[in-house]
C-alpha cells in the first residue's frame, strides 16, 4: 500500500512561495497543476463552443432546407375515428402515405396520422432536399437550446482528458517523492538511533 504525502493545513501558493524547504519536485508539480487546469479549462470552453455552433449552424441548415410537403395517405390507418376527441387531437397511428416532390417524382413512406383516417386524406409531412421523410425541424428557440445542451456535454467531455491526465501525472509524482523519501529514509534512519542514544 503507497503512503500518502502528509499534508498539513492548506497555505493558498506555497509551491510559488520562496521557502529554503521548497524542493525542485514541489515546483514540477506546481506546473503540472497549473497546466492541467489551464488546458482543462481551455479544452472545455472550446470543444464547449465549437460544439455548440457546429449543432446550431447544422439546425439551422435544417430550417431552411427542409420543407413541409401535403401527403395523402394510401389505404385506411388504423383505428378508429371515434377516437379522435376534437380538432387536431387523438390517437395518432403509423400509416402508409404518398407525396409529390418538386421534381415531380412520386415518394412513398410512413407517416403519423389520425387513427381512422381514410384513403387520400391530407397529411403534412417534412422532406428534405431529395424528398426523403424527416421529422420537423427544431425551431431557432429549441435549436438554441440543443446546442447550448450538446455544447456543454461535449465541453466537459473534453475536458475531462486533460484533468485525469493531469491527476494522473501528478499522482506519479508523488509517488516518486514518496520513494525517495523511502529510500532516504532507509538510508539515514538507522543513524538516527545512534544520534539520540
Amino acid at each position: 500500500m503507497p503512503l500518502k504525502a502528509f499534508r498539513g493545513p492548506k497555505v493558498w501558493l506555497w509551491r510559488w512561495r520562496r521557502n529554503p524547504l521548497r524542493r525542485r519536485a514541489d515546483m514540477v508539480e506546481a506546473w503540472v497543476l497549473l497546466g492541467a487546469w489551464g488546458l482543462t479549462v481551455l479544452a472545455g470552453v472550446l470543444a464547449g463552443l465549437v460544439t455548440a455552433r457546429t449543432v446550431e449552424h447544422g439546425l439551422a441548415r435544417e430550417r431552411l432546407e427542409w420543407r413541409p410537403v401535403v401527403a395523402r395517405v394510401i389505404g385506411k390507418a388504423p383505428g378508429s375515428a371515434a377516437s379522435d376527441s376534437g380538432a387536431g387531437g387523438g390517437e395518432r397511428v403509423w400509416a402508409k402515405v404518398r407525396w409529390t416532390v418538386a421534381d415531380g417524382s412520386l415518394h412513398t413512406g410512413q407517416a403519423r396520422v389520425a387513427a381512422g383516417s381514410g384513403a387520400g386524406t391530407p397529411v403534412t409531412v417534412w422532406t428534405d432536399p431529395q424528398g426523403h421523410l424527416v421529422t420537423r425541424p427544431a425551431t431557432a428557440s429549441q435549436a438554441h437550446l440543443r446546442a447550448g445542451l450538446i455544447g456543454t456535454l461535449g465541453g466537459v467531455s473534453a475536458a475531462v482528458v486533460p484533468f485525469v491526465a493531469g491527476r494522473a501525472l501528478r499522482g506519479r509524482l508523488e509517488r516518486r517523492r514518496m520513494d525517495r523519501w523511502d529510500t532516504e529514509w532507509a538510508r539515514l534512519g538507522p543513524q538516527w538511533g545512534r544520534m539520540t542514544g
